[in-house]
């Protein structure tokens, strides 16, 4: 009995070696598992980055609606407001292709007084937002511009560009909700503002803005 016993018990133990053997010589399904940790990450990781750097490309462009459109006003000696909208228009189209949220341009005419103590007063203002051209500040309100800026009777054109940044995750074509991020996240907010002094005359007046 003790001898016939003592046969399968063998056997058994030759078997489990040879299962751990082939396990261990056998690394697919070990592969299979680490891939399935690892993956997310890399996808994660690669997403990550390619926003990122859509973010950064987009807040470049946001910096030249700034200087662009001051540029092309500050060549004028005098403006219409029809031909203010069409540069507020050329700077918008300058993010393209990036649409998942509307830019605001405002232009601001600014006439610094020839006073003892100037007076910084707005001489025109308009501004493109959500894709309309209205009017910006009221004329001769009064505004303000870096102290090194403040010289008497001089004459500014002042532009200010803004985004709120959408991540392409938080967004939907359709405008509907996306992985319940969109109604959470308002955007990265990006603004630039640029002051030009006009190159063609001492003003650049706008006689129906």
């Amino acid at each position: 009995m003790h001898a016939m016993n003592t046969f399968p018990a063998a056997g058994l133990l030759k078997h489990l070696r040879s299962a751990l053997s082939r396990l261990r010589s056998d690394r697919r399904g070990v592969a299979a598992v680490e891939f399935a940790f690892i993956a997310p990450v890399l996808l994660s990781l690669y997403f990550v980055t390619m926003e990122v750097s859509q973010a950064i490309e987009v807040n470049k462009k946001v910096g030249r609606v700034g200087s662009m459109v001051a540029d092309l006003l500050t060549q004028q000696q005098a403006t219409t407001k029809s031909e203010v909208e069409a540069v507020l228009k050329i700077g918008e189209s300058i993010l393209q292709p990036y649409n998942r949220s509307k830019s605001k341009i405002t232009v601001t005419a600014i006439q610094i007084t020839d006073e003892n103590t100037p007076k910084v007063q707005v001489a025109w203002s308009r501004k493109l937002e959500n894709g309309a051209v209205t009017a910006g500040a009221a004329k001769n309100s009064i505004t303000t511009v870096p102290d090194t800026l403040k010289i008497r009777n001089t004459f500014l054109i002042r532009v200010e560009s803004q985004l709120a940044y959408k991540p392409v995750i938080t967004w939907s074509a359709e405008g509907k909700q996306v992985l319940g991020l969109a109604a959470a996240f308002d955007g990265i907010g990006m603004k630039e503002t640029y002051y030009l002094r006009p190159r063609m005359s001492s003003t650049v007046p706008c006689a129906d803005c």
